[in-house]
């Protein structure tokens, strides 16, 4: 008799659902309709993976830059170059400057890069405001902190580069933010690099040095020419890096190699028709102030843009430093996917931002992923909802051969997908007989 007690609580405990029940995946007809499996296999990745899906994006705080846009603080109206009187002097040693080899243009505040490219096609359009597409040619001024703006690429730093080395840096940058970096770049204003032109001139001036070296006589030339009386009495001052040097008009005149003396920037010349030391010391001590009152005007504005650059980075990490603030506080909609059955942890996993997660990531996320005691890696699911609202789609990996593995990396989530793992047949088992042990010894004691 003793030996049917067992018998009988066991068939009482299943007649009343107290036997453990292992959950499992099945086609039948569930409470949210009919179920479907289907293998994770090459040929089925796509239409797994056809489903609509766009992840959620986040806030423009996340890709906004601190860079300013716009000119550089200018220095205002300048002086005009000073004058001075002829008198008659005595003949003058020539003292020229030493030789210097010539080098590539570098770009500098003030000059304009401009961009273009060679159609107007997608290039232009994948630019986004790099190039207008009615002109395909845009310039830019390298500002105060030596870098240009450019819209949805940022602040390029191009100040001391040559034209080749500026070209490589934007095509970085292009490349950095994935934008086809179809482009060519030239100079078309030279206002960083100036050599100054006073005295007995015709029009005294400015004269940018380009990319072709800048000589002498094109110096005067573009100065209106010499405008002396008596050539024989006259001189060219030449001021260079805190040095006075001097070439008599008649040896400039006679020599060559005097009118194509290179010059370079910051060189001030004045021509003088009476030798007067001192008048050209004035004239040269007009020009270091003016390059003075230029430099504290270019100083006081890189000090406004980096104050401003200060003041919209801490306006960007306080925004960022919310909305991490909300996600932590789960105050922010977000899409999850949830980890259910034989596996370390269940739990919820969130969607990232801007790309799609795979199984993988899934189940890789678990601290201690799928525990190979328990969990039966050949019958792993992923249950998705059918769009319609009615039915259940059951993608079955099969992971017992552990290259099907790679299949998990391809495999794309959705929304309130639920990956499931069921247990080891061996582990239901086991839970059987822990549940029924109590029963069982209960009954022999009867």
């Amino acid at each position: 008799m003793r030996a049917f007690v067992p018998m009988i609580l066991l068939f009482s405990l299943a007649a009343c659902g107290g036997i453990y029940n292992s959950p499992t995946v099945t086609a039948e007809t569930t409470a949210v309709g009919d179920v479907t499996v289907a293998q994770i296999n090459a040929q089925n990745l796509a239409a797994a993976n056809g489903s609509p899906y766009r992840p959620r994006t986040l806030p423009a705080i996340f890709s906004r830059t601190t860079g300013t846009s716009g000119s550089a603080v200018g220095a205002g109206a300048l002086p005009a170059a000073a004058f001075l009187p002829e008198d008659r002097p005595a003949n003058l040693p020539t003292l020229l400057p030493p030789p210097e080899d010539p080098t590539a243009y570098k770009i500098g505040v003030g000059d304009v890069i401009l961009l273009s490219t060679p159609n107007a096609g997608d290039t232009v359009e994948a630019l986004a405001g790099l190039l207008a597409a009615q002109t395909q040619r845009q310039g830019y001024t390298v500002q105060d902190d030596g870098a240009i703006t450019i819209p949805d690429v940022g602040r390029i730093r191009l100040a001391g580069l040559s034209l080749e080395e500026a070209e490589a840096e934007i095509f970085q940058a292009l490349v950095g933010r994935q934008i086809d970096p179809t482009f060519s770049i030239e100079i078309a204003e030279f206002n960083s690099q100036q050599v100054a032109l006073g005295g007995a001139v015709r029009n005294p001036t400015s004269v940018a040095i380009t990319l072709k070296p800048l000589t002498l006589n094109t110096a005067l030339t573009a100065a209106g020419g010499l405008a002396v009386a008596d050539r024989d009495y006259a001189s060219i001052r030449l001021y260079r890096g805190g040095k006075l040097y001097q070439i008599p008009v008649t040896a400039y005149l006679s020599d060559p190699s005097i009118q194509t003396l290179a010059l370079k920037d910051g060189d001030s010349i004045y021509v003088d028709t009476e030798f007067d030391l001192e008048k050209a010391q004035g004239y040269f001590a007009q020009q270091i102030q003016l390059a003075n009152f230029r430099q504290s005007a270019r100083q006081a504005a890189l000090t406004q843009l980096e104050t401003e650059i200060g003041l919209r980075r801490n306006e960007l990490e306080e925004a960022r430093e919310n909305y991490l603030t909300r996600v932590e506080l789960d105050s922010v909609e977000r899409d999850y996917v949830y980890i259910a059955g034989e596996v370390g942890v269940q739990s919820r996993f969130t969607l990232p931002f801007e790309r799609t997660a795979s199984l993988a990531d899934a189940l890789f996320s678990q601290s201690e992923g799928v525990p190979n005691r328990t969990g039966n890696i050949s019958e792993l699911y992923v249950l998705r909802a059918s769009n319609s609202g009615s039915g259940v789609t059951a993608w079955h990996l099969n992971a017992l051969n552990a290259a099907n593995l790679v299949l998990a990396t391809k495999f794309e989530l959705r929304p309130n997908d639920v990956v499931f793992v069921a247990e080891q047949p061996v582990t239901a088992l086991d839970r059987l007989v822990s549940q029924l042990a109590p029963s069982i010894a209960l009954a022999r004691t009867l």
